[in-house]
């Protein structure tokens, strides 16, 4: 007897992968009465670090990347007046942290191939009022960081990264967060390759600029609220330094993030894994799949990005709506910044501008890609994509 889709369970687009350590430790941080930024959210800091194998490195933990690229941003200084580079082809918080600081972004087209920000791109839309630039590592693959670092010192542009999709990626034999950038952050958002729920990771060697987003992170409060509630003597006093934010990680999350960097060397080998799987079964339809890291460098593989080739005989919206009635979900990463009407409108976008970005849209749909997913899943998802494209 053939099931009924009803009686077909749906594969979701992405799900955490949760486990009992975790959770031990969230209840654990509930019982000890520090709920709040405390013990857990320095030790998750410290041990992100480690992770990185760079004892200059200094980590500050956030509720958000997005909260990380804005406190990033404000230590450097960036105000009326400033141009920062950003790529068309990402989600609105790459850009949208520009504007809370009064900046203008600017916009650039990406590499065909990799959806990456280039050099040449970047080099191209660079004026006297360039004042950093913010390359995104789409999808888990770097950028090349060596071209991209190379123009930017030699115009005196800072440098933050966008590694929202990145961790743990490496650029040749080097792990992101490790670069000679100014700033790296890094989020640990639900469908990321590890996640504290929401959550992120600011990252810089500037002892000065971490200080700044240590003291903009909790409204510009002097010292840490852990330090002055776990002092054995009074230490009430504390001084506005400046107007800050509320952007610190709860402990809490900190927990969650604890065990996940534990399991993301594993995390990271099954995703590899899964990628190589796909790459096998998708070859030969008509598609264009994901763009491959070079010699010495490794894909993160937060996502698994195909473009629909124009034999493929469908639109990219029906593709995804048969996958959906297959029981797959999937998605689309991005919908491009020049097409969403704030950017388009304010700043006078259109398509031709972009036409890599637009491009890519048109056709990209994101399979399902997530270490929960078993190896029957994975087929599913296979024997869907051929049937939907005529392949099976």
């Amino acid at each position: 007897m053939v099931p009924l889709m009803s009686d077909v369970k749906f594969l979701p687009f992405a799900l955490p992968e949760i486990g009992e350590e975790e959770i031990a430790e969230v209840v654990d941080s509930l019982r000890s009465g520090w709920v709040t930024t405390g013990p857990k959210a320095k030790k998750f800091e410290e041990q992100f670090s480690e992770f990185l194998g760079d004892a200059s490195l200094q980590s500050i933990s956030v509720n958000s990347a997005t909260s990380g690229l804005h406190l990033a941003l404000e230590a450097l200084g960036v105000g009326p007046g400033d141009e920062v580079i950003v790529p068309d082809y990402t989600f609105t918080a790459t850009a949208e942290v520009v504007r809370y600081l009064g900046a203008t972004p600017v916009f650039v087209d990406v590499d065909s191939a990799t959806f990456n920000m280039s050099a040449e791109s970047f080099a191209a839309a660079i004026t006297d009022k360039t004042k950093v630039v913010m390359p995104v590592h789409f999808a888990g693959l770097a950028c090349d960081m060596d071209a991209i670092i190379k123009v930017a010192k030699a115009h005196g542009i800072r440098i933050v990264e966008d590694a929202a999709h990145a961790l743990p990626t490496h650029y040749n034999g080097k792990l992101i967060g490790t670069l000679d950038s100014d700033f790296t952050v890094f989020s640990f958002y639900a469908n990321k390759t590890m996640t504290t729920g929401e959550g992120g990771m600011v990252v810089t060697r500037d002892a000065e600029l971490a200080k700044r987003c240590r003291i903009m992170r909790l409204h510009g409060i002097s010292r840490d609220a852990f330090d002055r509630y776990t002092s054995t003597k009074p230490a009430w006093f504390y001084e506005i330094v400046a107007p800050g934010f509320k952007y610190n990680m709860p402990d809490i999350a900190a927990a969650i993030g604890i065990h996940q960097l534990k399991r993301l060397p594993a995390f990271q080998l099954k995703r590899n894994d899964m990628a190589g799987f796909y790459n096998q079964e998708l070859s030969g339809l008509p598609l264009v799949l994901p763009a491959l890291p070079g010699t010495g460098s490794e894909h993160a593989w937060h996502l698994y990005p195909i473009r629909l080739k124009p034999e493929a005989g469908i639109a990219r919206d029906e593709f995804i709506q048969k996958m959906a009635d297959e029981g797959i979900g999937c998605s689309v990463h991005f919908i491009p910044l020049h097409l969403q009407p704030y950017w388009r409108d304010t700043y006078s976008l259109t398509p031709e501008v972009f036409p890599n970005a637009h491009a890519a849209y048109e056709t990209e749909v994101s399979l399902p890609l997530y270490t929960k997913m078993t190896c029957s899943d994975q087929q599913r998802v296979v024997r869907a994509v051929k049937k939907v494209l005529g392949c099976d």
